[in-house]
């Protein structure tokens, strides 16, 4: 927690989950870099020191706040099914329904393994379009700390590097050594180095137009794949406006359909109806109440949220207080709350970042690889997405797959703005938990008056179904009393973790304060950067 002149932002800050690209972003910030310098610097970092999470073949979303435009941006670069997809191709092979009925089992895995998962990747379209537009550093300059962690090596556990090293079969990741001696060990791996050092001297277009996409298309054919060289050639990153919502007096400024945004803005107009500070956080009035406008929101998302290139969003009814009314009326009275069976639960393994820097610019980004197709290229060094397992195989619906349509996922960078300026800045890596994770962080800092580390390391919970699933800290006796409301409730085994890693930046221009929380439950944290600082 850093003194602040109000209405002044004295130095920067980035907050994400892998401690070396907080490291490496924060060195942009001291060299005087903006947040987006920072924030493109450390997602090449994790796309290295963090393989399975993110990657250069990865999709995701950002949300940029330009200080001397006074204006959000978002880009949007989610993933895209390949044109050899077809709606109805694995309607057959379903196997059933997850538990929980989020999601599909299906025969061979082929939505979840291998090349038939993946779809167009969007990550290097995405981030050569944010800093090319607000950037102040070169293209190659933010690659270089990846090129040299992946050529130099990274320090992992023992346990972690030798299943790196070991799977999949011919891994481009090779020990250098121990460090120390049977506890850590340093990997590298150099066909990822070159393809980094191609990307940083080429561009991005040598990924999409040139010698590296056709050895992905020439691979994607070979394997079963269903992106074509020409999907490679024409995708391109969507530059759009955020949504806007309203709660308490401050405006949310996230992300639109396909993303999670529009879910978040649902769930605050709803509990915006209620008193939560007067309930008692976490509480078990409180966890009643937030996991019925969870569960309301959810029912509209899985019914009427797709890609508004391919489905009518109606977005301005989603997000009105007037719908948000009458979900309250159900609540209110007791009417259940039925979630669709046909909705997808994106998988946890994903990344996220938040920068801000002393001239007010700031960023919330986040990627992945969804939960990771371990699919490689020979020669290139990294994996590809699944994307493709969060699409619903069943036609007609939403969320179902089509050619050139991106699936609906749970991430939603958001920003908290009181008066014109920024208070706070969100996001997190964990599937659908993300937006609940966001939502209850959010809670935390307007109705509970909590600091940027409390309200990110507060116990959390998520209800997306039937039951209400919170983390251990969450009392039993809280539980008991919950379920005699009349909703199933279930305690987790893990006092951290499990229900999406939360990284944000909290500014409090009446204390005068500026600060950095980092999920406790994932390892990472956060650096400040003073102003003026070389």
């Amino acid at each position: 927690m850093l003194g602040i002149e109000k209405g002044s932002i004295p130095g920067s800050i980035v907050v994400a989950p892998q401690i070396p690209a907080v490291e490496e972003g924060a060195k942009v910030l001291q060299n005087g870099g903006n947040a987006i310098d920072a924030a493109v610097t450390a997602a090449f970092v994790q796309t290295v020191v963090d393989r399975t999470n993110c990657g250069v073949a990865g999709f995701g979303t950002m949300n940029i706040y330009s200080a001397s435009k006074k204006e959000e941006t978002i880009i949007d670069f989610h993933g895209k099914a390949g044109s050899k997809a077809k709606p109805d191709m694995w309607e057959n092979i379903i196997i059933q329904e997850n538990p929980g009925g989020f999601g599909y089992t299906l025969k061979d895995q082929v939505n979840e393994r291998g090349h038939s998962a993946v779809s167009t990747p969007g990550t290097l379209a995405g981030l050569y379009e944010v800093l090319s537009r607000y950037g102040t550093i070169s293209w190659k300059a933010a690659l270089q700390p990846a090129i040299e962690f992946a050529h130099k090596g990274i320090e992992v556990i023992k346990a972690k590097g030798e299943s790196w090293i070991s799977s999949p079969e011919n891994s481009p990741w090779y020990k250098i050594k121990d460090v120390p001696e049977n506890v850590g060990m340093i990997i590298a791996n150099k066909d990822m180095a070159e393809v980094l050092q191609k990307i940083g001297e080429n561009g991005p277009d040598i990924f999409y137009k040139g010698e590296i996409g056709q050895k992905i298309a020439q691979d994607m054919e070979k394997n079963g794949g269903f992106i074509t060289f020409e999907d490679l050639n024409t995708y391109k990153a969507n530059v759009t406006k955020p949504i806007y919502g309203d709660y308490r007096g401050y405006n949310i400024v996230t992300n639109p359909a396909p993303g999670g945004g529009i879910t978040v803005i649902e769930m605050l107009n709803i509990l915006e109806e209620y008193n939560l500070a007067k309930m008692g956080h976490n509480t078990s009035d409180y966890i009643y109440t937030v996991s019925m406008a969870m569960k309301a929101a959810f029912t509209d998302r899985a019914n009427f949220v797709g890609d508004p290139a391919f489905v009518d969003v109606p977005v301005e009814w989603l997000t009105s207080k007037e719908r948000a009314m009458e979900w309250k009326k159900k609540i209110d009275n007791r009417e259940p709350i039925k979630i669709p069976r046909w909705q997808p639960k994106e998988p946890s393994t994903t990344t996220h970042i938040s920068t801000m820097d002393s001239q007010g610019n700031a960023v919330a980004l986040t990627h992945t690889l969804g939960s990771c197709s371990w699919a490689m290229t020979p020669g290139l060094g990294f994996f590809y997405n699944n994307c493709m397992i969060c699409f619903n195989p069943v036609p007609g619906m939403v969320n179902s797959i089509q050619p050139g349509k991106a699936r609906v996922t749970g991430m939603c960078p958001t920003m908290v703005k009181k008066d014109g300026e920024i208070v706070f800045v969100v996001g997190a890596p964990g599937g659908t938990r993300i937006m609940t994770g966001v939502l209850q962080t959010i809670l935390n800092v307007i109705d509970n008056k909590m600091s940027a580390m409390e309200a990110i390391s507060a116990a959390r919970f998520d209800c997306q179904g039937d039951v209400i699933n919170t983390q251990a800290r969450i009392p039993l006796n809280v539980c008991q009393q919950v379920e005699k409301m009349g909703h199933k409730i279930t305690r987790g085994f893990s006092s951290y973790g499990g229900f999406s890693s939360v990284h944000g930046i909290l500014i409090d221009r009446n204390n005068q304060t500026i600060q950095g929380g980092a999920d406790p439950g994932d390892g990472g944290m956060a650096i400040y950067v003073p102003a003026n600082r070389k």
